[in-house]
């Protein structure tokens, strides 16, 4: 059991919250680490709110900041630090007002495949955990739950 796991309270007593929020923060840890062992090595956790479904090509920053339910500011400056790495360009868009927009670069459009190819083995791995009809359910009801007026 990993040291982290350790320290957690016993799942059975936990909320919704958590209960969502822990397999994806596992997630998000294993996509970092498989994309620093990729060759990505200067992505970080920070840069996931950017990078997560559906991506940033050809949104506006201002709509990734509610995304990720982060402040303007604060998506600005990690879309900074995408692009000195070289992930992402923002680009100006003419026809409305100097409203800016990012594009994934190569290597960004690199990044989000591998991101991808992970994505897949961890469900895979997660079916096989569960079993596949269990995870087919699991996957099921978030879907239901993604299309409800629960989370919009």
């Amino acid at each position: 059991m990993p040291d982290a796991a350790k320290h957690l309270p016993l799942a059975d007593n936990m909320l919704i919250g958590a209960l969502l929020r822990v397999p994806a923060q596992a997630i998000h840890r294993r996509l970092i680490k498989e994309l620093n062992e990729a060759g990505f090595d200067d992505l970080r956790l920070p840069h996931i709110p950017v990078l997560q479904y559906p991506g940033p090509d050809g949104v506006r920053p201002s709509v990734l900041a509610e995304r990720a339910g982060m402040s303007k500011q604060a998506m600005n400056q990690l879309l900074g630090s995408l692009e000195q790495l070289g992930y992402i360009l923002r680009a100006d868009l003419p026809i409305e007002g100097g409203a800016r927009v990012v594009h994934f670069t190569k290597r960004g459009h690199a990044v989000y495949a591998r991101m991808t190819e992970t994505l897949v083995a961890i469900e895979r791995e997660w079916s096989d955990e569960l079993d596949a009809k269990r995870f087919a359910l699991l996957k099921e009801l978030l879907v239901r739950v993604w299309k409800s007026p629960l989370v919009w």
